[in-house]
């Protein structure tokens, strides 16, 4: 087993690493350029962002399927193989003149897109020995972050610079050296063991996480709360190129940067659930969330920053907080269950942009924060309901 600090640790940490920042720059690599996508093929915000929702959408779907097909046929070669598909659908994205076939690209790489977040922990869990285990999971999700500043970034500069098609061309030359670098560093399995594919068993696992009270309302608080996060931020493009902020597409792109408070958010989201209980620190981030929002109301541009700092912070301390409720609450195959989470995730984010766009045709930025505070304010009774549920489990095991 693969030990902290050995020469290999080191190889297949930053190997996966490296694949993480390729599958999250492909996916965000949009959002910089719905303005311009928009205005290039004479299409509305809402359709502009399917460019972007589509690839969650079947990101999401696609992630119930890689878990337990690895499991049976193995763990590198899958990854390298969506990587490659990956790295074909991005370059076929630079030559694409309709907006019908960006789509039909875009949502075949959110298939090839979810296999490496789909294996990569489980390929860990089989080479790494537990400590090394806990440190490669930490440092790997680290990439999932640089990937979505670093797509968004390149999206907003080359964007500007070169144009949407160029910019997916350069993405697809980031993503081969990205795949040529995973595949020489990562080490093959050593202690893979196939298993059965039983379909049978893994539905009925995923019914019973389903009919998990807990669980269940863990899986809409993340699905609800992305819903929200990732398309307002989408709809705060559209408000930053236009009057009075005029900003260019590098200049959006530089608004992503605000994503880093939520890597904060993340670090001290443990500490402080050991400190107030998981379901707690849910309501404290959707407050935080909620506040930000409001914020962003402000008239100046240093406001909206500000807000989506907040935001930033209060929804990733949210999010990981609940990702970690499922993982502790899940009393069989947690594996599925997180995975479950992940899809909800990613069924929020395609689907948010739809029901926000009625809110931004009625009074622009100022509907989508209202349409925000709706959703999140159901968010904040799911999470009370949690606070009920955890308070009357501790006392009837104080009792006990």
């Amino acid at each position: 087993m693969i030990e902290v600090g050995s020469s290999v640790f080191w190889r297949g940490t930053v190997a996966l690493i490296i694949g993480s920042f390729m599958i999250f720059a492909n996916v965000y690599v949009t959002q910089p350029l719905l303005p311009m996508i928009a205005n290039e093929f004479s299409i509305t915000p809402l359709q502009a962002s399917g460019s972007f929702t589509i690839t969650t959408l079947t990101l999401g779907i696609s992630l119930l399927f890689y878990g337990p097909i690895s499991d049976a046929l193995g763990r590198k070669g899958i990854m390298v193989m969506t990587m490659v598909g990956i790295t074909l659908t991005t370059f076929c994205l630079s030559l694409v003149q309709s907006y019908e076939a960006l789509l039909v690209l875009r949502g075949l790489q959110g298939f090839f897109l979810a296999g490496l977040p789909a294996i990569a922990v489980a390929y860990l869990g089989d080479e790494y020995t537990p400590e090394a285990l806990m440190v490669a999971v930490g440092l790997y999700i680290s990439g999932n972050t640089l990937g979505g500043i670093g797509g968004r970034l390149i999206g907003g500069f080359v964007g500007e610079w070169l144009g949407r098609s160029a910019t997916f061309g350069v993405m697809s030359a980031i993503s081969l050296i990205c795949l040529l670098a995973f595949f020489f560093l990562l080490p093959k399995s050593q202690h893979f063991e196939a298993k059965p594919l039983h379909v049978g068993h893994i539905l009925t696992n995923m019914k019973s996480h389903l009919q998990n009270r807990r669980l269940l309302t863990s899986y809409f608080i993340g699905g609800f709360s992305f819903f929200i996060f990732i398309n307002q931020y989408s709809y705060v493009t559209f408000v930053l190129e236009a009057e009075p902020y005029n900003l260019t597409a590098k200049y959006v792109g530089l608004l992503f940067l605000t994503y880093l408070s939520g890597t904060l958010g993340s670090a001290i989201s443990g500490k402080l659930a050991k400190r107030w209980s998981q379901p707690n620190i849910m309501v404290l981030g959707t407050c935080i969330f909620m506040f930000g929002s409001l914020v962003t109301l402000g008239d100046s541009l240093l406001a909206i920053i500000v807000g989506l700092l907040i935001n930033s912070f209060g929804f990733f301390l949210c999010h990981s907080t609940a990702s970690g409720f499922v993982s502790r609450n899940a009393k069989h195959a947690k594996a599925s269950a997180s995975s479950l989470y992940l899809v909800f995730y990613y069924l929020g984010a395609s689907l948010g942009g739809f029901y926000l766009d009625p809110f931004w045709q009625a009074d622009g930025w100022t509907g989508v924060i209202i349409g925000s505070w709706l959703v999140l304010g159901i968010v904040v009774l799911a999470e009370v309901s949690l606070i009920r549920s955890h308070n009357k489990q501790a006392t009837q095991s104080r009792y006990s």
